[in-house]
């Protein structure tokens, strides 16, 4: 989680985000460097647009938070009715 971290960090600072950075930030934590690690996240990073990430990673977390209104307790209403269709169902076995 770390070098993630420390991605999004050099993105703040607009910093190029390659190994010798990222590098640099991982090792002034006190943290061990693991090479690999920091090989595989910056060639998954390659090409992507960090800042429009965050702006849709952004949206898609507010988006739950927006539904809280008469569609939960809708919702709440159709569960609640579950339990009782399938007791119904039940009680005719036994009958």
């Amino acid at each position: 989680m770390e070098y993630i971290y420390g991605a999004l960090l050099l993105h703040k600072l607009g910093k190029p985000v390659d190994e010798e950075n990222l590098k640099k930030v991982i090792s002034a934590t006190g943290a061990s460097v693991d090479e690999a690690k920091i090989k595989t996240l910056v060639a998954s990073l390659h090409g992507v647009d960090i800042e429009a990430e965050l702006k849709n990673a952004a949206v898609v977390s507010a988006a739950p938070a927006a539904g809280t209104g008469a569609g939960a307790k809708k919702e709440e209403k159709k569960e609640e009715e579950k339990p009782s269709e399938s007791a119904a169902g039940l009680a005719s076995l036994f009958g």
